[in-house]
């Protein structure tokens, strides 16, 4: 990105100037960009080879699987899994095909369709869970002291709550602040 600027000439521009990054905020926003491309990568990669499933297929069914009686509208598991409700029904057709997921009308409103995890499924999460935590620690949580995690919480709350202040998915995971 260009700096045109730097910060003591930005307290004299212009409004209508971009307010361009300065070194140390290039720094966070170029790391940042390349653990948001990496990282998805790294987990998609070991699932892939460990467990045949993609980071998206484990995020759908960990939320199914941590829901009463293993069930939730797809609505709300969309929203868990951070996905549109058109790529997570493409998903759950992949995973009920391996019979892993059902799918079902809400009884308490036929408008909504349940997805619930198979016995199949939990045998198959429970399976994946040690690898793909042992990835999460060896890739994020192990390279960083214990101040470092909490400040890498509050940064992806402070940040989630940028992109969807109303979303509220992060706090309904269990991540109090």
């Amino acid at each position: 990105m260009p700096q045109r600027s730097t910060p003591e000439e930005r307290d004299d521009a212009r409004d209508d100037e971009p307010r361009w990054l300065d070194a140390e905020e290039r720094e966070a926003w170029m790391a940042l960009g390349y653990l948001v491309i990496r990282l998805p990568a790294a987990l998609d990669a070991q699932l892939q080879s460990e467990a045949g499933m993609s980071h998206f297929d484990y995020q759908v069914m960990a939320g199914l699987s941590e829901a009463p009686d293993r069930t939730l509208r797809m609505s709300v598991l969309a929203a868990f899994a951070v996905g549109s409700l058109s790529r997570l029904s493409q998903v759950v057709s992949k995973l009920e095909r391996r019979g892993w997921v059902t799918r079902s009308p809400d009884p308490a409103d036929g408008r909504y369709t349940l997805a619930t995890l198979t016995d199949e499924g939990w045998a198959t999460i429970v399976a994946a869970a040690p690898g793909h935590v042992e990835t999460v620690r060896r890739l994020v949580l192990d390279p960083l002291t214990r101040t470092q995690v909490r400040q890498l919480a509050a940064i992806g709350h402070r940040i989630g709550d940028a992109l969807d202040p109303d979303d509220g998915c992060v706090q309904r995971r269990g991540a109090g602040r």
